[in-house]
């Protein structure tokens, strides 16, 4: 029986452990993470799953510190799985595995290294991503591929859509290929780094709304960062305003970024193009395109810069 560390976080986490504990791996050990009060927790508890399980766990600030390296090299593990642990492990901790360290990532690899892969696929206009098993090195996702699965991404998927996808992807690359791993016969194929670049993480503030964009890249911008994300903003009237769902208006004319309501539905005309705005809040609260007419008007108001 192959032993194993794993470090998890997210669904991704829940589901591949899950795989892990199907396939009768000895999982001797889960270092996760301790939730953060000021994150919004819509996701599964790795922690709770392994406590469910008998397996110990761990939720260290930095897992490259002495005491843990030490408490995990005594266990002499066969493999390290990573599924969306948000530290990096270093080389002093990756040496220790006998058959190796391996991470899930949520991109098909070498598209999208590094931070939020779902969200950076979406704003880009991806029509496809999904997830990658892959050998873990010192350098973020450019590890030797072992397995992959693609997703679609249709026209008006959101991030958590997606994510969702992609939560089923990992769990069936891993599944597909956990046999083989484990016998030591999984395919080892190494990434061409020129066919994708690496992204960092996002902030808030990166979904404040340019209205000079056309109405394609304010779409890709909200459908990624709709809730649970924190949502696309911008101001109008003076208030702040969250853009939360919009769809594309065929053969809309283009002028000045405004907002309006006409037949009861709220648009957004933007750089080029003009969007149907289906669900928005300004000043905090959700309204739909009646309760703004009721409350402002039909007239168009344009949006704060």
């Amino acid at each position: 029986m192959s032993r194993a560390v794993v470090f998890a976080y997210h669904n991704v986490g829940y589901r591949c452990l899950n795989v892990l504990l199907a396939h009768g791996v000895d999982v001797a050990l889960v270092v996760t993470h301790r939730d953060n009060p000021n994150e919004n927790i819509w996701f599964d508890s790795v922690q709770k799953l392994a406590e469910l399980h008998g397996i110990p766990t761990i939720t260290p600030d930095n897992p490259n510190v002495p005491e843990v390296i030490a408490q995990i090299g005594a266990l002499r593990p066969d493999f390290y799985f990573s599924f969306y642990y948000r530290e990096m492990l270093k080389p002093e901790l990756l040496a220790i595995p006998k058959q190796g360290a391996l991470n899930m990532h949520g991109s098909l690899l070498p598209k999208y290294r590094g931070r939020v892969p779902v969200n950076w696929a979406i704003i880009h206009g991806e029509t496809e991503t999904g997830a990658t098993l892959h050998y873990m090195t010192e350098k973020p996702d450019n590890g030797d591929i072992v397995a992959q699965q693609a997703v679609p991404i249709l026209p008006d998927d959101t991030a958590h859509e997606v994510f969702q996808k992609v939560t089923v992807a990992a769990e069936m690359a891993l599944n597909d290929v956990l046999p083989a791993l484990l016998a030591g016969k999984a395919p080892r194929i190494k990434q061409d780094l020129s066919k994708g670049g690496y992204f960092g993480g996002r902030k808030p503030q990166d979904g404040e709304i340019d209205w000079a964009q056309n109405a394609q890249n304010i779409h890709n911008l909200v459908r990624a960062v709709a809730p649970p994300y924190p949502g696309a903003t911008t101001t109008l009237l003076g208030k702040p305003m969250r853009i939360l769902q919009t769809l594309m208006v065929q053969g809309a004319a283009s002028g000045k970024a405004a907002f309006y309501v006409r037949d009861g539905k709220a648009y957004a005309r933007c750089g080029t193009g003009t969007l149907q705005v289906v669900r928005f809040e300004l000043d905090g609260s959700e309204m739909t395109a009646q309760d703004f007419a009721e409350k402002f008007g039909t007239e168009e108001f344009e949006f704060n810069r």
